[in-house]
């Protein structure tokens, strides 16, 4: 009896000198879906004037094509959020104003693409539409329930169209988060790369521009992706910059470094040593591919290109009978005259074309 008591005694000790270091441990909960019932409780349009309330720039906005503005508010639990749509061009043009307003206290939200959250709210963009969410002040909300509202409202990521239209993302060697930019025009341009000449880009040729901040040893230089429709318009652009930049010529801290890869023309500003322009500028490879143009169908309603593709087969149809009717004339006709001016010949012989003779015996 002694003996089993001891080990019963031994036991519960070992059992609680296991059980007490995880007792003093604070659990951890790890949402994989957040739970939040968010529900919508009023939409109304405004006017494009408002956007400054909200902290947007009407210019930039005019330039992504930023037309009009949907108001949402959303609550859960006595939280609100206010919720700013912005229709603009098209799925770029919403991509762009993302990575516009995107700060560097902004983080990606997780599990959720094409969205980042930050101190003051969260942005996020799907298909053509820009998102702003703001929560107010006075209902301030934790980070797992804003996570859940952009899962409500956008889902967690585009669909597969809207991201095969979106830009290649920049290089990640040495790349610093939430540095990337992609714009179409010069108020954003000016905005964002203030002391470069911008006007040398040429917006007005169809350019779109990608830029980032890398982190090489001390130094910080940005890195420019500019496309051009055609590598004809980006060979005319490379040759202005190269004229009025005198790339790649040291000229110290202000050396601009340019290469141009077929439609594609890059350039690395504020690079401390040429060695580490030439690294970043070899981080692209451009492979060019051809394909064949299709004619634009235009906005033209369906039905409407159906009846002109029911008038254009008619159209075919005459044009083969009168074909078919000249063709007809002109045989007779040439009859007539063979019979009349070469009588010894077959072709104009009524009775040599439907009589034959085998002469057999």
């Amino acid at each position: 009896m002694v003996r089993a008591c001891w080990r019963w005694s031994v036991l519960t000790a070992a059992w609680v000198a296991v059980s007490l270091p995880c007792l003093a441990q604070k659990p951890t909960v790890i949402p994989l879906v957040p739970a939040a019932n968010w529900r919508l409780t009023e939409s109304q349009a405004l006017p494009f004037t408002a956007l400054t309330k909200y902290g947007g720039e009407p210019a930039v906005e005019q330039e992504f094509g930023v037309k009009s503005l949907e108001h949402r508010t959303y609550e859960l639990a006595g939280q609100q959020v206010e919720v700013i749509l912005e229709a603009a061009t098209d799925t770029s043009a919403a991509y762009g104003l993302l990575t516009y307003y995107r700060t560097a206290s902004m983080t990606p939200a997780k599990g959720i693409q094409l969205a980042v959250i930050g101190p003051e709210g969260a942005l996020m963009a799907r298909g053509p539409n820009f998102l702003r969410f703001m929560p107010g002040s006075r209902s301030p909300v934790n980070d797992n329930d804003l996570q859940a509202l952009l899962v409500f409202v956008g889902g967690t990521r585009p669909s597969a169209n809207a991201l095969a239209s979106l830009p290649a993302p920049m290089p990640q060697a040495g790349l610093i988060p939430g540095t990337e930019k992609y714009f179409l025009g010069l108020v954003a341009a000016r905005r964002i790369l203030p002391s470069f000449r911008t006007e040398l880009i040429g917006f007005a040729q169809g350019a779109e521009v990608q830029l980032a901040d890398y982190q090489i040893g001390q130094a910080r230089p940005t890195l420019l992706a500019i496309s051009y429709p055609t590598p004809q318009i980006a060979r005319l652009r490379y040759g202005a910059m190269s004229s009025f930049l005198a790339l790649n010529q040291e000229q110290g801290p202000a050396t601009v470094y340019g290469r141009r890869q077929g439609s594609y023309v890059f350039l690395v500003l504020n690079a401390a040593t040429s060695e580490a322009a030439t690294n970043l500028l070899n981080l692209f490879q451009v492979a060019e591919q051809v394909s064949w143009d299709q004619r634009y169908p235009g906005d033209k309603p369906f039905a409407l290109q159906v009846l002109e593709l029911i008038l254009a087969n008619m159209m075919l149809i005459l044009i083969l009978v009168g074909v078919c009717m000249v063709g007809g004339i002109l045989v007779f006709l040439s009859k007539r005259l063979a019979h009349r001016y070469l009588p010894e010949l077959d072709w104009g012989n009524p009775e040599g074309g439907t009589l034959i003779r085998l002469n057999l015996r």
